[in-house]
């Protein structure tokens, strides 16, 4: 790694962002793609929760950052089927859960490794070939047989827009979302990046997921 590779907010500047959040909105900084000393710096400013995408290059970061243990570790990319008991192991939120096929397989392998995982629930709610997640009519044909499941703690509902969607229309859109939450009962909204999150916090987020507003360019 060059210097380069360690670029960071500096702490009057996250400072900013984290008091603008509003009572009730936390913050994911999204580490992958940086180095550990990143996250490193960015946790001597009083942040905890910090998302990867791929279990091989997470574990590394949290061998080398052991001394931090009171980091909190968020998966956020797609997740195979193959690396389930490894995220489970790993991580204590899950955002990506898009198939009761995986919830399922999370669930059994839970309870073989004696955990229960923070479960989101990602949802497509507009037509994207490019995003995947749960239509809102499965998620709720599969309610009951989904809340009758053993470790997991199903806390809410993960979304990501189009890329091709205005302002108003992404914000329109992170409000279905919160609205669907509390449909189900369910207390958080995984939703905002850099380019849209105080869209997010307008429709209802109470996570907003940062990564280069943070950390710059991978």
């Amino acid at each position: 790694m060059t210097p380069f590779d360690l670029i960071l907010i500096g702490s009057n500047e996250f400072k900013i962002i984290k008091d603008s959040l509003p009572l009730g909105v936390s913050l994911l900084a999204v580490s992958k793609g940086h180095h550990q000393e990143s996250i490193r710096k960015l946790s001597g400013f009083g942040q905890l929760d910090f998302g990867e995408s791929r279990l091989q290059e997470a574990i590394p970061k949290k061998i080398d950052l052991h001394d931090l243990k009171q980091l909190r570790w968020h998966f956020v990319g797609k997740l195979q089927k193959n690396k389930v008991r490894g995220v489970i192991k790993e991580f204590d939120f899950i955002h990506s859960v898009d198939s009761l096929s995986l919830l399922e397989r999370i669930s059994r392998i839970s309870q073989e490794e004696q955990k229960t995982p923070n479960i989101f629930f990602q949802v497509k709610f507009r037509d994207d070939s490019n995003k995947g997640g749960f239509l809102k009519k499965d998620l709720l044909n599969n309610w009951p047989k989904i809340i009758s499941l053993n470790n997991i703690n199903l806390i809410g509902l993960m979304t990501i827009p189009p890329i091709d969607l205005n302002s108003y229309q992404r914000k329109d859109l992170f409000c279905e979302c919160r609205n669907f939450a509390n449909q189900l009962g369910l207390k958080d909204c995984s939703m905002g990046m850099s380019n849209d999150w105080q869209e997010a916090i307008e429709g209802g987020a109470t996570w907003i997921r940062l990564g280069s507003l943070l950390f710059g360019k991978r």
